[in-house]
């Protein structure tokens, strides 16, 4: 075999060595989700959906569940209506010191997610926000407009500004221009952002574990206190649920716009 093919052949195996790693500890938790003991054992012993049953009754598993969908939601919304109007702005030069506000605007994905779980604990107890539902929204919204405005970015990288410019020389104003060339064209950004947007928020824990009321919990924070207090198959059912679940809307949004292409 010549150099490049050994040297082909040497990536190959390193990057399925690596692949494999990072998807083993899913497997575990797939597989201990189907066990018919009370604790976590793999291989597992016999096979059952129990689990997955006593989750889907569990009305704080659902109470959570229904918490962190409408908060990803609700930030997911917000986080895509500013992250497009910052890309554009940024893009097209529309705000001074572009490249400056862009750097600040990726900084929630630079620190740790712990020091900004602290210091907006800190921020929201000086201003009476912690606990409050708007307040966890905020958070959220932090920390998922950075996804947006980079997939954004991306897909603008891409169009062709001239595009705009004609639909306003045959008459459309400016409004109309972005809603119907520029819009469409930075669909699979806007969608890849979305995701990840929406993914981040509901699997978001050191930020949410900070601001969360007594009366109030996302799923993510649940799966960790239940951890704490021991864990059972019912933790890896729950698990599996979002990995499945997760897996078919990526698999979807993929299919629908190309998204990787944008990220």
């Amino acid at each position: 075999m010549n150099e490049p093919g050994r040297r082909f052949g040497f990536l190959g195996i390193a990057a399925f060595a690596v692949i494999a790693f990072l998807q083993v500890p899913v497997l575990v938790v797939v597989l201990a989700a189907f066990s018919k003991t009370a604790y976590l054992t793999i291989p597992p012993k016999g096979l059952t959906l129990h689990w997955f049953e006593v989750v889907l009754r569990d009305s704080e598993y659902l109470g959570a569940a229904w918490t962190s969908l409408w908060l990803a939601a609700a930030a997911t919304a917000a986080a895509l209506v500013l992250g497009l109007v910052a890309a554009y702005a940024i893009h097209r030069r529309m705000v001074p010191f572009a490249a400056a506000l862009t750097g600040l605007m990726m900084a929630p994905l630079i620190l740790p997610s712990v020091v900004l779980g602290v210091a907006l604990l800190q921020y929201y107890t000086l201003t009476g926000l912690r606990g409050n539902s708007i307040g966890l929204w905020l958070a959220h919204v932090v920390i998922t407009v950075p996804y947006v405005v980079r997939a954004c970015l991306s897909s603008l990288s891409a169009v062709d500004e001239s595009l705009e410019d004609a639909s306003r020389v045959l008459g459309a104003d400016g409004f109309t221009s972005f809603r119907l060339v520029t819009l469409p064209l930075v669909k699979p950004g806007l969608v890849a952002g979305g995701l990840f947007a929406f993914i981040t928020s509901l699997d978001n824990v050191p930020v949410s574990v900070f601001l969360l009321s007594a009366s109030q919990t996302t799923l993510p924070v649940k799966i960790f206190t239940s951890v704490e207090q021991g864990v059972d198959p019912s933790v890896a059912a729950v698990s599996t649920l979002l990995i499945v679940a997760t897996g078919i809307v990526l698999l979807l949004a993929e299919r629908w716009t190309g998204f990787h292409k944008h990220v």
